[in-house]
């Protein structure tokens, strides 16, 4: 392959596949083929032999957030700053052996910072003699479609968590060490309000993101079958039993197990399970042997584990077994700032999946949305979201395009937020409760177990009228 000497001749053409060669991208003068260049979507810029940028396309501008006035002349790696650059250089790979390469999957950092998914073609750029004198890089723009695939394939990373409150900023800062200790984490939290999102994100940030993620929901099984799903059986363990089932222990091998609503589970269960953590091994049904089981467990409660625990509705070994590392979400209504986050999350999510292109919501519509108590929380608002696609076939979601369950009138949304208030007031009573009978005499720990000063927990107590 010749290669390695620059073209100096200004008349002299050269070909990228079927461009002609009146084309002059190296040396930078507009030519015909540049201005189609200039009018596609994808973005496109040509090197020299040293890697320095000769033309950059205003798609490239849009998409690196870099001005085509800062970047000719310079290398390549200093502006299109890929994860690729420096160990698998696509535009390395063209120069050295003048033929095409491709990478599905890389990203890069924009100008502002932003992490950005995209795909690479790059071809050699040789003149009439078969010299190689250059490469174009042709990189498209992968984040509507990588979206997509993980709402499709539900492979959350941290990047999929929406929120700005205070205490979600904490939960993300401390997702990567939770996930890298391999201990076995606890998520608490409403019906709602992103269990499963955190589960998948910290099996994505371990090191078995690259096995299984085995996920089963306790509170949609009775015991009998949710022991048969977690263990398995063999043919003619019971009648029906027609054929061997490998049960989601031995499905989660190497993998993670995410065990939702594990309060709703029996004493009787948790002991089986509080065996199989212990003794890392379960026999199925039937089975005469036991299997080993090498997993990482990840439950999630939408009840106080505690409260269950003094009202021996949990077993207090199998809660310290569960909790070595434990995630509190906070209800939606708690979090108020992040409402129109996740509005436009879910508009964005919405129009890829539907092919529609709703902007937003009315301001009418954003003021509901704030004061609304969701009961459902994130989930909730997703569905409101769904449903007003199905509606709405104007630019911008209004008052009109949510269903009327919602709300009768604006009264009925108020009369709605005082009966969620209650409810909420009750559980939080009874947590208090709970905690001063399991530290009689100490509000120092009560309010610790609790999670607020012990001030607070004295105008608590004073505010539910509680026997001190």
């Amino acid at each position: 392959m010749k290669k390695g000497r620059t073209q100096d001749k200004k008349d002299s053409g050269y070909f990228i596949g079927n461009i002609p060669p009146s084309c002059n991208i190296i040396s930078g003068r507009p030519s015909p083929c540049c201005i189609i260049l200039e009018s596609i979507n994808d973005g496109v810029f040509t090197v020299d032999l040293k890697k320095r940028i000769a033309t950059f396309n205003h798609a490239a501008e849009l998409l690196t957030g870099f001005d085509s006035t800062e970047a000719i002349g310079q290398h390549c790696f200093d502006i299109f700053r890929a994860n690729i650059c420096e160990k698998d250089c696509a535009m390395d790979k063209t120069i050295d052996s003048g033929k095409p390469y491709k990478n599905p999957h890389a990203f890069i950092i924009t100008k502002s910072g932003d992490k950005k998914p995209i795909n690479i073609r790059t071809s050699a750029i040789k003149d009439i003699h078969d010299y190689v004198i250059g490469a174009i890089e042709v990189f498209r723009d992968m984040s509507d479609i990588d979206e997509l695939r993980r709402q499709l394939t539900h492979n959350y990373t941290p990047e999929d968590i929406i929120g700005r409150h205070p205490r979600m900023q904490e939960i993300l800062s401390l997702l990567p060490d939770i996930a890298e200790s391999e201990s076995p984490v606890l998520i608490e939290g409403p019906t709602g309000s992103g269990k499963e999102l955190i589960a998948r994100a910290v099996h994505n940030l371990s090191a078995r993101k690259d096995r299984p993620f085995i996920p089963v929901n306790c509170a949609a099984l009775p015991d009998t079958l949710l022991e048969s799903e977690l263990f398995g059986y063999t043919r003619g363990a019971f009648t029906g039993a027609t054929r061997n089932k490998p049960g989601r222990f031995f499905l989660a091998h190497k993998g993670t197990l995410f065990l939702d609503e594990i309060s709703n589970t029996s004493m009787a269960f948790q002991a089986d399970l509080l065996r199989v953590l212990e003794d890392g091994e379960f026999t199925p049904l039937g089975e005469t042997r036991a299997i080993k089981a090498d997993f990482r467990l990840v439950s999630a409660t939408n009840l106080d584990l505690k409260g269950l625990i003094l009202e021996e509705k949990f077993r207090l070994d199998l809660y310290f077994r569960v909790k070595v590392a434990k995630i509190t979400l906070p209800p939606l209504r708690e979090r108020k700032e992040d409402i129109p986050l996740l509005i436009n999350h879910f508009i964005n999510k919405f129009n890829l999946i539907k092919q529609k292109s709703i902007q937003a919501v009315t301001p009418e519509v954003l003021s509901f949305l704030m004061e609304y108590p969701f009961p459902g929380n994130i989930r909730e608002l997703e569905n409101i979201i769904e449903y007003a696609f199905i509606t709405c076939n104007a630019p911008v979601i209004g008052m009109e395009h949510l269903s009327k369950d919602l709300f009768e009138d604006l009264n009925d949304k108020t009369r709605f937020s005082s009966t969620i208030s209650a409810s909420y007031e009750n559980e939080e009573a009874r947590k208090i409760r709970a905690s001063l009978d399991k530290h009689p005499g100490n509000k120092l720990e009560a309010a610790r177990s609790l999670g607020m000063s012990r001030s607070t927990l004295w105008r608590k107590i004073k505010k539910y009228g509680l026997p001190v």
